[in-house]
């Protein structure tokens, strides 16, 4: 007790609600332009093409994710169960989902908040920090939650996954240490358990927390392994529980093999290669955030010592130092551990299928702050709290800056290309918008640019292989598509597109073969069943075509195109009845279709019921009131019926249509001949 009774270390509730209340309006103020930043990148797949979000009711269904594998949202239930509340709430307004992210990041900094200030406190640091717990755990909070390397966490929607499983993992810890100087304490293990569940529910980085909680029993409260084991064993085993659910979510059906593990293509060894000087970027990124990159690429580092040597000096240092620390100076120790345990799901020998990312560095940024902000301390005593709040505004400002740079998806990518312009994938994805707005000479920079970087990136060929066959380069653009079916085999739409520009430069045969194994991958395409039989019927194989086109209908019963070829080889081979047939099945299923229409009216004129062919020719220009085909063609069934002053009138709206003009010329020669000229 210090004099007048009140508790030592006890600061009033005042100024624990005045420095919440600063977290909060500080990390509003960075974040308030991050609310109109649109869907991007990895947004659009796990957010606005996820079905699994729609319903919320059906909840088994959005705790398994969407039915196909490698999106963020797999094997993370808790992850796209918060995503379809948004959707519950507010549709696909980006506001809802922007609001709960930056919800989830202030909530995890007050919680960092309690951790910290309540760590000082404890009796391994009471004597020499205790005084300054609550200045000191306010600059940390700070300096963590306005951190510009923490944006890409927060502002890019779908990593939520890591903010909201560093809420997890800190409230782990945090109820962890209430319970310890709790009366009843396990009504605050209880909520450290399922804390624990929940994190191991939205991302697999939350393997390590019960492990670092019992690290920090050891270091703050038990004082050794043994003694935290012997008062709190159950718990330990109900934390260690939390492993299965893990497990489970990991082994499932998910996706999540796709992207991590042994067998994704990356040897273990060039990965924890490249995980060297990843870790030394995050260092360096943490005390001087500059460049940060959207997309680091996911390519491994060139094994050159001049490269990889200052980095494993550095990073083996680091971690020797902090091996002896946890014998000789365990608080310095736990930090350590923090800050390697957390990153090493991501960054050591199992490999991920990107090697860097700084939303990894959510979580163990804290013990470089933590670090930072006690030097600091020790250096300025008081005054650092005025240090701590002048580079909090600092880092609030550069985080609003850096916000801008995602104020649409072209502006984020134009950012990485230029900061990081080795980046193949960033390359494509800037093609890939360029292309989205029929830019086809920048897309085609971009994708040619991209394919020079990694010759065999699979998804920048084939778009690289769009824009040439579309600008008239079949030729090349094969070659491109080709490549990328060489090295993805299961890459349907580009072995369509291969087909496609083999059948027309007239190898078709080739094209066939296309078709045919893309067939074998993806069954269930009426496009390609169309494809093939459009293929068949070039070359010559009328009864395969048939098959392929009534497996196009029988898929796609409003496929028009092949119900149109169906029918135009049944009139081919003079069956008008079954050809009619067709054409009225369509459009019972489908009224108003005007291809359909047109067609029919075709088929009618051509067997001379033209009043009938009259009759779908006006439909289908009530369907359509500018097709010219349709109105060139009523004109004619109606001269050919008598009726001049209705076929000249249709004739007049399309003066431009080739052979209207000879057509109105023999309709007015009609006209004056029946002696109704004006």
């Amino acid at each position: 007790m210090i004099p007048g009774g009140t508790p030592l270390f006890s600061p009033s509730r005042r100024a624990l609600f005045l420095a919440g209340g600063v977290i909060v309006l500080a990390a509003l103020a960075a974040y308030a332009n991050s609310f109109a930043v649109p869907f991007i990148f990895d947004d659009a797949a796990s957010i606005a093409q996820n079905p699994s979000i729609r319903h919320l009711a059906r909840l088994g269904e959005v705790l398994a994710g969407p039915p196909w594998g490698a999106l963020t949202v797999n094997d993370r239930p808790l992850l796209n169960l918060s995503l379809a509340f948004n959707y519950a709430a507010g549709g696909l307004q980006v506001e809802g989902y922007h609001g709960v992210n930056l919800a989830i990041h202030v909530f995890a900094g007050l919680i960092l908040f309690g951790v910290v200030r309540r760590s000082l406190r404890q009796p391994p640091l009471a004597a020499r920090w205790g005084e300054a717990s609550l200045p000191l755990a306010l600059g940390v909070a700070l300096l963590w939650i306005l951190h510009p390397l923490q944006t890409e966490a927060v502002t890019y929607v779908i990593q939520r996954a890591e903010s909201l499983l560093g809420l997890c993992y800190l409230l782990t810890l945090y109820t962890f240490i209430r319970g310890t100087a709790s009366p009843q304490p396990w009504r605050w293990y209880a909520f450290s358990l399922i804390c624990c569940t929940l994190g191991m529910m939205a991302k697999e980085v939350m393997v390590s927390a019960p492990l670092m909680v019992l690290l920090y029993d050891r270091t703050f409260v038990a004082g050794s392994f043994g003694r935290a084991w012997r008062e709190r064993g159950r718990l330990y085993a109900g934390l260690g529980c939390t492993w299965l659910v893990l497990g489970w979510l990991m082994l499932g059906p998910g996706g999540r093999g796709q992207s991590v593990g042994f067998e994704n293509g990356i040897p273990w060894y060039d990965y924890a290669l490249t995980q060297f000087t990843v870790i030394t970027r995050y260092l360096g990124l943490a005390l001087w955030p500059f460049p940060l990159i959207f997309d680091h690429g996911g390519a491994v580092v060139e094994h050159s010592m001049v490269l990889i040597v200052p980095s494993v000096l550095i990073i083996l240092t680091l971690v020797g130092l902090t091996v002896t620390a946890l014998r000789h100076r365990p608080v310095l120790g736990f930090l350590g551990c923090w800050f390697f345990g957390i990153l090493a799901p991501t960054s050591s020998v199992v490999p991920l299928a990107d090697t860097m990312f700084e939303h990894r560095m959510y979580l163990p940024l804290a013990a470089v702050i933590m670090l930072v902000a006690a030097g600091v301390y020790r250096w300025a005593g008081r005054r650092s709290l005025w240090l701590f709040l002048t580079l909090a505004v600092a880092a609030g400002m550069l985080t609003a800056s850096r916000n801008e740079d995602y104020r649409s998806e072209m502006a984020i990518w134009l950012d990485t290309v230029a900061k990081q312009p080795d980046n193949a994938r960033a390359y494509n994805n800037l093609g890939s918008l360029w292309l989205a707005r029929d830019n086809l000479a920048e897309a085609e920079s971009c994708f040619a640019k991209a394919v020079q970087l990694r010759p065999t990136y699979p998804s920048a060929n084939y778009n690289l292989g769009i824009v040439l066959a579309r600008t008239g380069r079949e030729s090349a653009a094969l070659g491109h598509f080709l490549t990328a079916i060489q090295v993805e085999e299961g890459f349907v739409d580009a072995r369509i597109n291969a087909g496609n520009t083999l059948l027309k430069i007239g190898r078709v045969p080739e094209a066939i073969r296309q078709y045919e194994i893309a067939l074998r991958q993806q069954p269930e395409m009426p496009d390609l069943h169309y494809d093939l039989g459009l293929a068949l019927d070039q070359l010559g194989r009328p009864a395969e075509a048939i098959r392929e086109y009534e497996a196009a209908v029988r898929l796609n019963p409003a496929f028009l195109q092949a119900q149109i070829k169906l029918a135009e080889i049944a009139a081919g081979k003079g069956d008008m009845t079954a050809a009619e047939k067709i054409y009225r099945d369509a459009l019972r299923l489908q009224p108003g279709l005007t291809d359909i229409h047109l067609a029919l009216g075709d088929l009618l004129a051509g067997t001379n019921r033209f009043p009938e062919a009259i009759e779908e020719y006006r439909k289908a220009l009530a369907a359509e009131p500018g097709n010219r085909h349709a109105r060139f063609n009523l004109g004619n069934a109606l001269l050919l019926t008598g009726r001049i002053d209705d076929a000249i009138a249709q004739y007049e709206r399309i003066p431009d249509v080739p052979g209207v003009a000879e057509n109105l010329q023999q309709a007015q020669a009609m006209k004056a001949s029946s002696g109704r000229a004006p």
